[in-house]
């Protein structure tokens, strides 16, 4: 079985409580920085299908990048998802964190109390 991975941003404070809560469990988990290490637009995909969200959900539309995309006018059907995913891909400090893919093929925008539970 692959072992868990957290896209991480050290500088983020849910990143890095999310990755404590990894090493309490004693969990065996791979930390991506995801800022260097970027996804792909199909590892995107992939994630998005795990957690059952679109990419609309996972991307911080308050940051700069987001303002100067002009994402807040983008479209959020069905025919608009390649060019988020695009856009999340080409831009990473777009996507919400952290991100934790578990070892069993959950995954969790682990930010809350509830999604930090289920690390637990």
């Amino acid at each position: 079985m692959a072992a868990t991975e957290i896209w991480h941003n050290p500088q983020c404070s849910k990143s890095r409580t999310a990755k404590a809560v990894l090493e309490q469990t004693g969990a065996d988990y791979v930390e991506r920085r995801y800022l260097d290490n970027p996804p792909t637009a199909a590892e995107i995909r992939g994630v998005l299908g795990k957690l059952g969200l679109e990419p609309w959900d996972i991307t911080r539309t308050a940051e700069a990048q987001a303002k100067e995309l002009g994402l807040a006018k983008w479209g959020k059907a069905p025919a608009d998802r390649d060019r988020w995913i695009e856009a999340l891909a080409t831009h990473p400090r777009l996507i919400q964190r952290p991100i934790v893919i578990t070892a069993d093929g959950r995954a969790y925008v682990a930010r809350d109390e509830k999604s930090l539970d289920a690390l637990r």
